[in-house]
């Protein structure tokens, strides 16, 4: 992947994302690698069960599903990369998928969530890189592509 590790945002990212506006619905593409091995901290209750990357994001996905229904959200688009048609040779997304939420501020409601922040450290322990881009919904256009 070319030694970038981008996990969660940085604090310039976010503060973006928060000055977006939070009342219009959003999706959030979601591009996903994942470790061969889960990265637990040490002491976790996970740490030690040598779980595939994969293992461990199932986990994030069942921890947080309580958070994500609540706001609203659902995933609208799951798929599994086959080929690089246009783009970099070296990228490589084990799973990439589409979250819509009812509004952004739905998004903060999820991130902040308690139980949502307990089952972040399975994402993080999970997932070599990634991105999440923010997308503005727009109509499909009939078809057309501008």
């Amino acid at each position: 992947m070319g030694g970038d590790s981008f996990v969660d945002p940085t604090r310039a990212q976010f503060d973006a994302f928060k000055a977006l506006p939070r009342d219009t619905p959003i999706d959030m593409l979601n591009l996903l690698r994942f470790r061969d091995r889960a990265a637990y901290p040490p002491g976790h209750e996970h740490a030690g069960r040598g779980w595939t990357g994969r293992e461990a994001y199932a986990e994030y996905g069942r921890a947080s599903r309580v958070a994500f229904e609540r706001v609203g959200g659902s995933i609208v688009w799951r798929g599994r990369m086959e080929a690089m048609v246009i783009g970099p040779d070296d990228k490589h997304w084990d799973l990439a998928f589409i979250a819509r939420y009812p509004h952004a501020g739905a998004f903060m409601a999820m991130v902040t969530d308690p139980g949502y922040r307990q089952a972040v450290v399975n994402r993080q322990a999970a997932v070599l890189t990634s991105r999440l881009i923010r997308f503005a919904l727009l109509d499909a256009g009939g078809g057309q592509f501008g």
